[in-house]
């Protein structure tokens, strides 16, 4: 990977790709500090660490410590991830969404339109929900409270519509998917702010390294796990067979379709986590309620249930990804029309058959991997520094989305190298 940013630094357009995602990043990370006029700062902290949830501490991880700090950038960009979850099931099953999809970058952009007006929708729902929880924290701006709310409410979306405009540039103009370098670089900074903290307790009590230690061991592990999980593939084997074209042979060459373990990444942790997250945020409006009391008691992120329906959701999720990336039967079509076949099968049906039946094995241990990682090294990271304010410095989640990113980084960069260099690298 260090061999591929020097090689990428040395060539001028793509240096001026990194430089300009490393830009446009930074105007995310100083939005991130940049405080909503109105509020307590002192309030919104003390607001998140007491509830007796840790919902708002999961998207404050999130947006890189944003909400907890009660910035412009608070929202980040979770109503986008939500809104991108919809509009993936309403193409599912709505088929004039289904047939906008096929229409080629004309269906897609109006798609990603859609997408875009659902987002702002959702800012202004969860920037009700966020206000709902800050009532305590405001400070009356012109003697009217409500006023005051509106104003905040309405920095929220505009923040959140601002921070999908830059993940949008950024996957446009840059180096990457946007949406995916935003939530790695606010996963990272809430890792570095937690670190110091924990060393900070290094003054109180020396024995605390040896749990430090301990939990860059157990994360140095993972690391090599996900790597490893992410890196793995099967290589389905296609023969093609010669053809005669005017005076020239054509063909005859063997290829394999590679086809990944985890060939869905984060995303369906992501969806999951998301859509698990924006029922409780909906009934948070009402915090005095019953009906919320009951399901922050029994359904929320602190309940017995909601590990259970994270894992499971993770594999619906893993495999709805999966289908919307891979379709055996293009694939099939694909290799009859240019006189491919996989040894053993039969070209069309049969072919797509078994393309299908590879492609459920590799997703199901996928998701099986997906939900182990999200759930069980947590349990760990919480028993070695729960104290230390470690649980959240590096979430399994937040590793994963750390390696996927990174990884698909490093390829987006090879492949602009690739591009730019297609001659050398075949001499």
């Amino acid at each position: 990977m260090f061999k591929t940013l020097v090689n990428a630094f040395a060539d001028k357009d793509i240096r001026r790709k990194i430089f300009l995602t490393f830009g446009l990043l930074l105007i995310y990370r100083i939005g991130c500090y940049v405080p909503i006029p109105g509020l307590n700062l002192a309030a919104v902290n003390s607001a998140i660490s007491t509830t007796d949830f840790n919902l708002m501490n999961l998207m404050s991880a999130v947006s890189g410590g944003a909400l907890a700090n009660g910035t412009l950038f608070a929202l980040g960009i979770i109503p986008f991830i939500n809104s991108f979850i919809i509009m993936q099931l309403l193409t599912l099953i709505i088929p004039k969404l289904e047939r906008m999809s096929k229409e080629g970058d004309e269906g897609r952009e109006k798609l990603t339109q859609i997408t875009r007006y659902i987002a702002i929708g959702l800012a202004i729902v969860q920037g009700i929900g966020i206000m709902v929880s800050w009532d305590n924290a405001v400070n009356p701006m012109f003697g009217s409270k409500i006023f005051t709310q509106i104003l905040i409410i309405v920095i929220l979306t505009a923040g959140s519509t601002f921070v999908m405009w830059l993940g949008e540039r950024i996957t446009e103009y840059g180096i990457g998917n946007g949406t995916s370098l935003i939530i790695f670089i606010g996963i990272l900074s809430t890792f570095g702010t937690s670190l110091i903290q924990a060393f900070g307790t290094l003054g109180k009590n020396i024995n605390n390294i040896w749990r430090i230690i301990a939990f860059f061991a157990v994360l140095v592990l993972l690391f090599f796990l996900i790597v490893f999980i992410d890196l793995s593939e099967r290589k389905v084997p296609v023969k093609y067979a010669k053809q005669v074209r005017g005076n020239k042979m054509v063909g005859g060459q063997s290829t394999y379709i590679p086809m990944k373990v985890n060939s869905g990444g984060v995303m369906p942790i992501i969806f999951a986590s998301s859509f698990l997250m924006f029922p409780q945020m909906i009934i948070g409006f009402w915090p005095q309620s019953s009906a919320y009391k009951f399901y922050n008691q029994y359904l929320g992120v602190n309940s017995w249930v909601y590990p259970i329906a994270l894992f499971f959701f993770i594999i619906f999720f893993a495999y709805f990804y999966a289908q919307i990336q891979f379709n055996p039967q293009d694939v099939a079509r694909n290799i009859q029309q240019y006189g491919g076949t996989i040894l053993g099968k039969r070209p069309g049906r049969e072919t797509s058959e078994y393309l299908a039946k590879i492609n459920n094995r590799m997703t199901l241990f996928g998701a099986l991997f997906l939900g182990f990682i999200s759930l069980v090294p947590s349990l760990v990271f919480k028993a070695i520094g729960g104290d230390l304010g470690l649980t959240n410095a590096f979430s399994a989640t937040g590793m994963l989305i750390v390696v996927s990113v990174a990884l698909e980084f490093d390829k987006q960069l090879q492949s602009q190298l690739m591009m730019r260099h297609y001659k050398g690298f075949l001499q």
